[in-house]
């Protein structure tokens, strides 16, 4: 390996080669990235499942896929395959059913939903009914396939069969920073040396009423139910919560050496990757930002870069209140005051709601679009500034802007924090 190929730590530079995405903007990244920015929203009155007497009754949810309701998993399952389809085609690495290198997977939590629920109290066929006699349904063989589909690792196994990727699959969960988690896995083990390629995405198909309900129990979600387009508010002084939504990404990525010997179109590059966690609270921040701010002290130091050198920050920005004010305080904090102003950051979650554990990886692959097409998208529905939150936050209209270098922040709860640094391809 060449001095060429490595960074300024003398590692291998992880490049990416392919990029897909699926969201409630729609399948593909050339249609998401459109209508990102034109400032288009997937917001939507839920049709998928009944809505009555529920505080939240919008969401970004996926709807084009499938002609009726399926399961989280599958949908999950279904998001990534056509989000790796489309990466892993842009890179042509490989060939049909082999991939090159390992698969990180960040999924979503499984577990049975409510129909199928009501499928086993239905077999068991007698009312009371007690946990044993849901166990014996279960073990009826009536019900077998859902052994193996509502398994946490179901989805990334599945994958792997279907790309043929290499070694044991890994499935993770770190809240909303998973999507990031993935990329951070795919980066370390390439620089580590364990492989030239590795396959990283993250998928989250899982509106479903329970899943709505818990987060209303948390007063996370935002209940502007009547103009579903405009409630998510990102560092407006209106916000009032986010908007639970689906989607996928999934990006190729490759060592530089790896890339440039079979002539591939390089897309972006992976500088550099952060973390910290927050043990203060299982949905809020520490009130002093530190972990955000070491979290994003981090992901520079191993980039080998400054805040001086970011020209955007694609803002984690879920739209709630506690969140987005924390995001402020710990970037005012890494940044300083006079920098940050000057620095352009926009929330993707404005218009596509907040995807959970696809998070991470949507937004990353929507800031290397942003470095190669030189156009930051917006953040939407930013009508009612909040004074204190002074930031330039793209307001309502994409703008045209020369981007080398982009950090891409994913906060989550339980407190699992990545930051993912960005920039265009090597000089």
């Amino acid at each position: 390996m060449t001095q060429a190929h490595l960074d300024t730590f003398g590692r291998p530079i992880v490049v990416v080669t392919g990029i897909g995405i699926v969201t409630s903007l729609g399948q593909g990244k050339e249609d998401n990235w459109r209508r990102l920015t034109a400032g288009e929203s997937g917001i939507h009155t839920i049709t998928r499942f009944p809505i009555e007497g529920m505080r939240t009754t919008i969401a970004g949810t996926v709807d084009f896929l499938f002609d009726g309701r399926v399961a989280a998993p599958n949908l999950s399952e279904k998001l990534a395959t056509l989000a790796a389809e489309e990466a892993i085609a842009e890179a042509a690495i490989g060939s049909d059913g082999d991939f090159p290198g390992p698969l990180f997977a960040a999924v979503p939590p499984v577990e049975l939903e409510w129909p199928e629920r009501r499928q086993l109290a239905d077999a068991v066929g007698h009312y009371p009914i007690v946990y044993h006699d849901l166990l014996g349904a279960a073990a009826s063989g009536k019900f077998r396939p859902w052994h193996e589909r509502f398994l946490f690792g179901s989805v990334a196994d599945r994958l792997a069969d279907r790309f043929g990727t290499r070694g044991q699959p890994i499935s993770l969960s770190t809240a909303c920073a998973s999507g990031a988690t993935a990329i951070q896995l795919g980066v370390e083990a390439i620089r580590r040396g364990e492989t030239d390629v590795a396959l990283s995405l993250g998928t989250d198909g899982s509106v479903h009423p329970e899943a709505l309900i818990r987060f209303s129990l948390l007063s996370a979600l935002t209940t502007a139910n009547d103009n579903p387009e405009g409630a998510a508010r990102p560092f407006a002084k209106n916000r009032d919560g986010f908007v639970m939504a689906e989607g996928a990404a999934a990006l190729v990525l490759e060592s530089y050496e790896h890339a440039v010997a079979r002539g591939a179109k390089i897309l972006g590059v992976l500088e550099g990757c952060g973390e910290m966690a927050d043990n203060f609270h299982r949905t809020r921040s520490s009130p002093d930002g530190r972990p955000i701010i070491g979290c994003m002290t981090n992901a520079f130091a191993d980039a080998g870069v400054t805040p001086d050198d970011v020209d955007y920050i694609n803002a984690h920005g879920t739209s709630t209140p506690e969140n987005d004010r924390m995001e402020y305080v710990g970037m005012k904090a890494v940044f300083g005051e006079e920098k940050l102003a000057q620095t352009p950051i926009s929330s993707n979650k404005s218009m596509i709601g907040h995807t959970l554990t696809a998070a991470g990886a949507i937004e990353a692959a929507v800031s290397l679009l942003t470095i190669a097409n030189g156009r930051i998208p917006p953040t939407i529905n930013y009508n009612i500034p909040d004074p204190a939150i002074p930031l330039d936050v793209v307001p309502n209209v994409a703008r045209d802007a020369k981007v080398r270098r982009v950090i891409s922040n994913s906060f989550g709860f339980g407190g699992q924090n990545v930051c993912l640094v960005l920039a265009g391809e090597p000089a």
